[in-house]
């Protein structure tokens, strides 16, 4: 097959929604499928242009397995408030366009898919599609506009509000196929509209060869200078919708504990107000993210995963990180509800506290590193979780099962 995806986030970014569409597309490379990649230059989770990246143009480059990718220019806002980074991804969108029309024309692609965020290329991806003959496929990892409403950064009211939804419901209504990665979510493509036949459920996946569970605390540790015996890690963005600030909050309930030090791995737009609210907490470390070959080392250095997530986006977003955090033998302490999608996945891997609550988030922490035979169980399960529901070659394969059946079914006009 032929395939044009588009992401705003890719290789060299290590994190997040990045990650797994790079995985995808070299996937798709090494089993011999004409793959390509229309994305931004590189800017996240620190919201900076990469240093070697700050050029006013276009890149094109070929990856090692064979995927052709184009970087597309677009404007980074230094502070994301809400109206910036709309302005962000209409810049990629726009960047993007151009590229587009040529791969359509020149590609004549099978499959079109546009990675979410950002909905706001929809239309491009479509006319791609539409242009070039091929099956439309949006795949949703965070559900943007409602998250953008539950964590402030627009207005859940008003003029703009109706418009953005209804924006939302008409673009989900116009691909072939609508993919996201959780059954809660997929619940919430019925609720938008999205026909049951257009409905597909692509999950992350856990990097299962490089993330194993350790018997011994690794090198990493030493080399960040962690000389406690227990860890209580956060890795990843920095952002509002996580509700980050718990930590902090948290960690000032138990700074009495000289056993335990509580490392925030990662960057991104709430760093200086976490390390503000922190300053005064020797036992919080701040650390950068680490190169995605020392993956098994960062999250095998913890005791406990901390996945703090804000009330209402509970259901909106199912942290990417998820699937390594269980993968390494550990087990997480959340803020969410089990009625969630987050906390359907954690299931009796970790333990769940209410969100915005840092004495319940403590005091979870606590009973966890004091119950060593507790942690073991919760880590082994979270590891068979791993093993049963994100294998990266089991998803992978079914989403090209899927491609190949509905590119079939187009041709005989039946795309669904």
């Amino acid at each position: 097959m032929r395939i044009v995806v588009f992401c705003i986030n890719y290789d060299p970014e290590i994190i997040s929604t990045g990650l797994y569409a790079t995985g995808m597309a070299e996937y798709f490379s090494e089993k011999g499928h004409d793959t390509h990649v229309i994305t931004a230059l590189p800017y996240y989770p620190a919201w900076r242009t990469f240093d070697g990246w700050r050029r006013p143009f276009w890149k094109a480059r070929t990856s090692a397995d064979g995927a052709r990718i184009v970087h597309c220019p677009i404007y980074v806002p230094r502070v994301p408030t809400g109206a910036r980074r709309i302005l962000h991804y209409i810049s990629y969108a726009l960047s993007a366009l151009p590229v587009a029309l040529w791969k359509a024309l020149r590609v004549r692609p099978d499959v079109v898919m546009l990675i979410a965020p950002s909905l706001i290329t929809a239309p491009v991806a479509l006319a791609t599609a539409r242009l070039g003959g091929a099956v439309s496929w949006l795949h949703i990892q965070d559900f943007e506009v409602e998250a953008a409403f539950a964590t402030g950064l627009l207005k859940g009211t008003g003029r703009a509000a109706r418009m953005a939804r209804g924006y939302e419901r008409a673009m989900l209504s116009r691909f072939d196929r609508v993919s996201t990665i959780s059954a809660p979510m997929i619940a919430r493509l019925a609720e938008k509209g999205v026909a049951p036949d257009a409905q597909v459920e692509f999950r992350n996946w856990a990097d299962l060869a490089r993330v194993t569970p350790l018997t011994a605390p690794p090198a990493l540790k030493s080399e960040l200078g962690i000389t406690t015996r227990h860890v209580a890690l956060y890795s990843g963005n920095l952002a509002n919708k996580q509700g980050l600030e718990i930590i902090p909050a948290m960690a000032r309930l138990l700074q009495h504990r000289d056993d335990l030090t509580i490392a925030i791995c990662g960057d991104g737009p709430m760093r200086e107000t976490l390390v503000s609210a922190a300053a005064d907490l020797p036992m919080v470390r701040f650390f950068p993210l680490q190169p995605v070959d020392r993956l098994g080392e960062l999250v095998g250095m913890a005791d406990i995963h901390l996945l703090p997530q804000i009330a209402g986006a509970a259901d909106l977003v199912l942290p990417s990180k998820l699937t390594n955090m269980l993968a390494s033998g550990r087990p997480v302490v959340a803020t969410t509800r089990a009625d969630t999608a987050l906390g359907a996945e954690i299931g009796d891997a970790g333990v769940l506290v209410p969100p915005g609550d840092p004495k319940a988030l403590a005091d979870a922490v606590a009973a966890l590193l004091d119950d060593p035979e507790r942690r073991a169980r919760m880590g082994a399960v979270a590891r068979a979780q791993a093993l049963a529901r994100w294998d990266k070659t089991a998803i992978l394969d079914r989403l090209i099962a899927t491609f190949e059946e509905t590119v079939a079914g187009k041709a005989t006009g039946r795309p669904r």
